[in-house]
């Protein structure tokens, strides 16, 4: 069974030429990342991710975290390969140098992370849930609390989650009613239970920091009410080692579709007299601190979608060179030849490809702008920065991760009957990237959030912004790429008319412009993916020109005019559905279903 491999060479173009990797380095805080730093970095991840956490993944599926006692044990050499993970530093290199962090910038993390997610989605998971513990404790924790525990969080010594879901309170979290009770010296007795825990017990580290969600006695009803707990499941000593155990226990783990190596815990906090924790930040504002965790958490999860994708893409390409079936099209009497050069096979591994490009250059575009967002001098820039991370943060979460499931679908399809045969192992991708469009918030959720918060609410400012960047570079698309600057356009000026609809109609007609939202942020991210993909083929153009031989400059034309052809053709469709499809959502009586 193939291994992953690191598409290095995609990595470094996106992120030099794509996300700007010399102006991300050269931001107060990020000049660390010399470039040598940072190639260095990126080789060594690839080793990693590919002679580690690779050969673990199908591992993980088959052999997947045990349940037993209320402890749990994870995949044989997950233990061993966390261990590894931890001692070469990789899980710190984006955190705070205060507390033992690398300080190196969101790009360089992001490119790592994704490494990391194509290599192995359930060992990823680990570190991702502790980044955002790490984060909501930076902003809103208390000195004490930020002593206590952020080393042990940034080393990865300790490991940290996030406790929202509750039997009757999903996505709806104002149904919270986990309860916290004051018992003095600015303690809380927390009682409840959460479900849906991604590593909420494990036997990795020797303590988890568990960030929960609950009620304190007088909290008003609603969101408005919730509060922020620390609650480890050790309690520390005077010297800040781990003590007595707390009152929070793993009852049970769930049988899942897909990611078996990662542990999904129900946890039950206060079933023995309370489990003991400390208030984050201010009384009633916890969903706010939940949503620092949370917002990281969705950027991240795209990149899972991301990686799914490129593991499904590199197995599925790896069988269409094997496997030997017909002659080629055309070819009387010929031999026999690898499928690869069937035209529908060619077709759907261009179809995974060239969105895999384009998934990867807007996320690391966003992630650069999110480094922006933070060290740029420029008051100005760091806001124009954190507004297009904002708007496109659900874009690359929602759009990425459906878009990884139809990906890994067409993986399936590459092998033919062996895709639905489990030692192939091109199933697991399927199953591992299914849940990446439901959890942090589901596709409906980043559509909603999309065109409420992120347009609507500005009277679509910053997407006008980014559609008058996507119209520039599409000028400069002339010559033999004047067919991709035509399709892309079309896109922009569908994108356009389906924005101003979503801003003269949302608050006049809420239920249509919400039964659109799905198809405005699929429409939305092919258009930014094939903006980005645009602004590659103009520069792989001028590398031919120049001379230059590398046959990675042809290929990224060839998966940007495919990518133009299949799906920025879409484009108006969408918008058609966006501004005339919702309407007709509600025609139907309920019990006509």
């Amino acid at each position: 069974m193939s291994e992953y491999c690191a598409p290095l060479k995609d990595i470094r173009f996106v992120m030099q030429e794509l996300a700007g990797l010399e102006q991300v380095i050269s931001l107060p805080g990020c000049q660390e990342a010399t470039p040598d730093v940072v190639d260095a970095i990126l080789e060594e991840a690839a080793k990693f991710s590919a002679s580690v956490l690779s050969p673990l993944n199908r591992v993980g599926d088959t052999n997947g975290a045990k349940w037993k006692d209320k402890a749990v044990t994870t995949t044989p050499g997950f233990k061993e390969a966390y261990r590894q993970f931890i001692d070469n530093g990789w899980n710190g290199i984006g955190c705070d140098p205060e507390f033992g962090g690398q300080g190196l910038p969101r790009l360089l993390s992001t490119a790592v992370s994704e490494m990391w997610k194509a290599a192995n989605h359930a060992f990823s998971l680990c570190p991702m849930l502790t980044q955002g513990a790490i984060e909501a404790l930076m902003i809103a924790g208390s000195d004490e609390q930020k002593a206590a525990y952020l080393p042990k969080l940034v080393s990865g010594e300790w490991t940290g989650t996030m406790n929202l879901t509750e039997p009757s309170a999903g996505s709806d979290l104002a149904a919270v009613r986990t309860r916290a009770e004051p018992v003095g010296d600015g303690a809380y007795k927390i009682f409840g239970q959460k479900i849906f825990i991604t590593y909420g017990e494990h036997d990795m580290t020797d303590n988890i920091v568990h960030l929960v969600l609950a009620r304190t006695p007088n909290a008003p009803e609603g969101v408005k009410g919730i509060s922020l707990f620390v609650v480890p499941k050790f309690l520390l000593k005077a010297d800040g080692t781990p003590g007595e155990r707390n009152d929070a226990w793993c009852v049970s783990i769930e049988h899942k579709l897909g990611i078996h190596g990662s542990p999904t815990a129900v946890l039950a906090f206060g079933d023995n007299g309370g489990a003991i924790g400390t208030l984050v930040g201010e009384e009633n504002r916890g969903l706010e601190y939940m949503f620092i965790m949370m917002n990281a958490a969705r950027f991240n999860v795209g990149l899972e979608g991301l990686g799914d994708a490129e593991r499904a893409y590199q197995r599925a390409v790896t069988y269409a060179r094997e496997r030997i079936q017909g002659p080629e099209l055309g070819v009387k009497g010929g031999p026999k030849v690898p499928i690869i050069k069937h035209p529908d096979v060619r077709r759907m591994l261009l179809s995974m490809r060239s969105r895999i490009e384009a998934m990867r250059a807007l996320a690391y575009v966003v992630a650069a702008a999110q480094d922006n967002a933070h060290h740029n001098p420029d008051e100005v820039s760091r806001k124009e920065a954190q507004a297009f991370a904002d708007l496109m943060i659900p874009v690359v979460k929602g759009w990425s991760t459906e878009s990884a499931i139809d990906i890994a679908s067409l993986g399936i399809q590459v092998h033919g009957g062996m895709g639905f045969i489990e030692e192939t192992g091109a199933a697991q991708h399927l199953r591992d990237a299914r849940i990446t469009a439901i959890y942090e918030g589901t596709t409906a959720i980043q559509a909603n959030d999309l065109i409420g918060r992120k347009i609507a609410r500005e009277n679509g400012v910053t997407i006008k912004a980014v559609i008058a960047q996507m119209r520039a570079a599409a000028t400069r698309l002339d010559g033999d790429l004047m067919a991709v600057g035509a399709y892309q356009r079309t896109a922009i000026e569908a994108l356009d008319h389906a924005v101003d609809w979503i801003v003269t109609n949302f608050a006049a007609n809420p239920k249509a412009a919400h039964a659109g939202a799905v198809p405005f942020l699929f429409l939305l991210g092919i258009v930014a993916g094939g903006w980005q993909l645009g602004k590659a083929a103009a520069i792989a153009r001028a590398k031919i020109v120049a001379g230059d031989q590398d046959p990675f400059w042809p290929a990224k034309l060839a998966t940007t005019r495919f990518y133009a052809a299949h799906w920025l053709a879409l484009a108006p469709g969408l918008a058609e559905t966006v501004q005339n499809g919702g309407n007709c959502v509600q025609e139907m009586a309920d019990d006509s279903f």
